[in-house]
């Protein structure tokens, strides 16, 4: 796989989770990734820099990184921190299990929304998430006439 220079963005602050918003829906749209793909990639970016703010006590960094492998061209993000790291990957990434009295969507959102995703956590040195969204060759549209999307009748 070939990873290209990218960007990154230290999560400190709670309004750092909007700027990795930002960067994300820059890094995807730069990629040419659709429009449902940039919203996915967003959402999982906000929910990782979530992650960063709330659970670390020390923040964390957000690398995008795009990427290709043979015929295909994505965006690799990567979070990392040095916080107290995961105690049950297995439980974290359960639906509806949360530390902070959430909806527990989390981690196995992002794991939905992304292509591959991977964790690795040890406790007292922190986590490391990589995630990866392949850029789709011929994405999908409904059919349009005059410019307009049809719609099916029920």
């Amino acid at each position: 796989m070939l990873r290209e220079k990218g960007c990154s963005i230290r999560i400190i602050k709670e309004h750092h989770i909007a700027q990795a918003r930002r960067t994300a829906r820059s890094e995807a749209e730069a990629l040419g990734f659709s429009s449902r793909d940039v919203s996915y990639i967003e959402t999982g970016v906000s929910e990782l820099a979530s992650n960063l703010f709330f659970h670390t006590g020390y923040g964390g960094v957000l690398f995008f990184i795009p990427v290709s492998d043979n015929d295909r061209q994505g965006l690799e993000i990567i979070s990392e921190d040095e916080g107290p790291g995961i105690s049950d990957i297995k439980l974290a990434m359960t639906d509806g299990y949360s530390t902070r009295g959430g909806l527990g969507g989390g981690l196995p959102g992002v794991k939905r929304l992304m292509d591959e995703f991977e964790i690795f956590s040890e406790i007292g040195k922190g986590t490391r998430i990589i995630t990866r969204k392949w850029k789709k060759s011929n994405p999908t549209s409904p059919p349009k006439q005059n410019g307009k999307f049809l719609q099916k009748r029920k």
